[in-house]
């Protein structure tokens, strides 16, 4: 194989590494790929945005591929390629993670309501539907009654949320919405799961069905140039609440920060649950590097560090606030 660090090899190869807390199975299909030259020039007859490990699975799973170990995956790849590689060249990745719900809750505890949501990068729009659903931090009691239920682990000091929002307002942004009535949009977001997580799948269907009675409104345009124009539409008596869920790490890193910018201008409050080398702004309030993937910020202010999906919040002392500080009721 040839040794090309930025080549799809070395691509899969990473993947393999970085969805060790994913998908067992998926570590095992990345692994494959980056040691077969033949799939391998396969997937490089995409152009490379579309190469990516996590939307090629997708794709191959959309269309039936096995889920099963790499030697049935590699025979159905191959043999399946054309449709694969056409189907690829017209989809993205838009997971609609609703697990982020519950970091997304411990940040809106944080907002005086009412609240008027605009999520970028909405997808489907299953993370505004988040009053739909309930919640349990750690042993804690129960809030809401909804379908499914989010449990999410913490650790130091912080305050779990107490309510649920009270939203008058939801809005969702992407460049490709999805209609989560529409069967087609609903199999593809569910391909983009991996198949070895069942308890993920049944969550994904239960908020989808919560969801699809009364389907959040998600516009199509640009998370940076068309924000203004849909934020002048939020009520004027509710507070305008930005968020961004894992998706601006998928931005050029001039339009992240335009995002932060437009959201200051706007004098909205913003939460971001991203990668931390994704926002420099909020890695340099960090005291330390990030033991997770992601981070829990309010309007650039880190609160916790998070798991990618949201089950996991480890909560950061509050500025002014010794280590070891509980923070205010």
């Amino acid at each position: 194989m040839g040794s090309d660090p930025n080549g799809t090899a070395a691509w899969y190869a990473r993947a393999a590494v970085e969805l060790a807390d994913t998908s067992e199975l998926q570590v095992a299909w990345a692994r494959g790929v980056a040691g077969d030259e033949g799939v391998v020039a396969l997937i490089d007859r995409l152009p490379r945005e579309r190469r990516q490990p996590s939307l090629v699975f997708s794709v191959a799973r959309l269309l039936g591929a096995p889920a099963e170990g790499w030697p049935e995956l590699r025979d159905w790849l191959v043999e399946e390629w054309p449709r694969v590689e056409s189907e690829a060249r017209d989809r993205r990745t838009q997971t609609n993670e609703v697990g982020r719900c519950a970091p997304l809750l411990a940040a809106l505890d944080r907002i005086p309501g009412p609240l008027a949501l605009l999520e970028v990068g909405a997808a489907a729009g299953l993370c505004l539907g988040l009053d739909s659903y309930s919640y349990r931090f750690d042993d804690g009691p129960r809030l809401g009654s909804g379908a499914p239920l989010l449990a999410c682990r913490t650790t130091g000091f912080g305050r779990a949320p107490r309510w649920l929002p009270d939203i008058v307002w939801r809005r969702g942004l992407d460049v490709a919405p999805l209609d989560i009535a529409d069967e087609d949009d609903r199999a593809w977001l569910e391909a983009l799961l991996p198949p070895d997580r069942p308890e993920r799948i049944a969550r994904f269907r239960a908020a989808a069905d919560a969801v699809a009675a009364i389907p959040p409104d998600v516009i199509e345009g640009d998370a940076l140039g068309d924000l203004p124009a849909l934020a002048a539409t939020a009520p004027s008596g509710a507070t305008l609440v930005i968020v961004a869920l894992g998706t601006l790490v998928y931005l050029p890193p001039d339009d992240r920060a335009g995002v932060l910018r437009t959201a200051a201008d706007l004098a909205a409050r913003l939460v971001t649950l991203e990668p931390a080398s994704a926002l420099p702004e909020v890695a340099a309030r960090l005291s330390a590097p990030a033991p997770t993937p992601f981070v829990l910020a309010l309007d650039g202010e880190p609160l916790a560090y998070a798991s990618a999906h949201g089950d996991r919040l480890s909560w950061l002392s509050p500025v002014g606030q010794p280590d070891g500080g509980r923070d205010p009721a």
